[in-house]
């Protein structure tokens, strides 16, 4: 899923709280520069497009579905990691971002 960790030379002592944003700066990164090898910037220039994130965004729902009726803890946290991940592409894609995602949730408590 991610083209960065330690194995890529970038800093992964990345704050918790920190995160998501550092994520969804990674993906509008990869979106605007394309980078070869990238499997984010593939996401947007496959011949599918949207379809194929909106297929990653079902597989992985029903992966960490699975996982959480097995009460399989750690694979339900890899596979939401997976799912989120695939969401914030979706974001995106769409030319959303963290903080309409942060004002809707905001709006509902």
């Amino acid at each position: 899923m991610s083209d960065r960790g330690p194995e890529s030379g970038e800093d992964s002592a990345v704050p918790p709280e920190a995160v998501l944003d550092e994520l969804f700066a990674t993906i509008e990164s990869r979106k605007a520069e394309l980078p070869e090898g990238s499997y984010t910037a593939s996401l947007f220039t496959h011949e599918k497009g949207e379809n194929a994130v909106l297929e990653k965004i079902g597989e992985e729902s029903t992966e960490a579905i699975l996982a959480a009726k097995d009460d399989d803890l750690d694979e339900l946290t890899y596979e939401s990691a997976d799912l989120v991940y695939h969401l914030l592409v979706l974001l995106a894609m769409k030319d959303l971002d963290l903080d309409d995602l942060r004002a809707e949730l905001r709006e509902r408590f």
